[in-house]
């Protein structure tokens, strides 16, 4: 029973290991099965894909960075806006296989997981999304829950697209220069730092305008 319960975990970990050196759409279950103890057949016992594995390793990830970001929230008072997106931007530094995942195939793994795995994955996901929005109630208590709901619904999608503006592949840099475009050399850090701080600029100014009656 022991070995059984352990095998799951096998599984999600040989998933893992074979997505830093193959893509996607090379990983299957045989390849993942070579990694493991466990056979092909038996790991269907755990999942019916290889969508639902890699949809195992987001929920995972989610509930890492929502760890990440409790601990933002239990920071002492006051934060300033420039802080909290140093802050929240550290966290994403940690977060790559979370952003690549989501960036390139996140449709096609949702589209081929059971309903109660995405409803598990989807629980961790608006966990993220409470936690961001106590952040911005603690930090910035003038904005209200109308602007704090434009910020995540802002912030939330800007995580789906940054993973290729900062690693792009030689194939797409080739192309990019061929077509007379510059690749820009920046970082998760420091795309996910300007968006916050342009969102929370952005939400300061509304609430500003609010409270004169604009």
């Amino acid at each position: 029973q022991r070995v059984a319960a352990q095998r799951p975990r096998e599984i999600v970990q040989a998933c893992r290991k074979l997505y830093q050196t193959m893509s996607f759409q090379e990983i299957n279950l045989r390849a993942i099965s070579k990694e493991t103890s466990v056979s092909r057949p038996t790991i269907y016992n755990y999942f019916e894909s290889k969508e639902e594995i890699f949809l195992f390793i987001l929920k995972e990830e989610y509930e890492a960075w929502n760890e990440d970001l409790q601990r933002i929230l239990d920071a002492p008072m006051p934060m300033t806006a420039d802080r909290f997106a140093r802050e929240v931007a550290k966290t994403m530094e940690f977060r790559i296989t979370l952003l690549k995942i989501q960036c390139m195939n996140l449709y096609e793994i949702e589209e081929h997981s059971r309903q109660d795995r995405l409803i598990e994955f989807k629980q961790s996901y608006r966990k993220a999304l409470d936690t961001m929005d106590a952040c911005l109630q603690k930090f910035f208590p003038h904005l209200t829950a109308r602007e704090r709901g434009d910020f995540r619904y802002s912030f939330f999608p800007f995580m789906y697209g940054v993973y290729p503006y900062v690693y792009p592949t030689q194939w797409q840099r080739d192309a990019m220069a061929t077509a007379g475009i510059k690749v820009r050399q920046t970082s998760i850090m420091a795309c996910t730092r300007q968006c916050i701080r342009k969102l929370l600029a952005g939400a300061e100014s509304t609430a500003v305008k609010r409270r004169n009656g604009k």
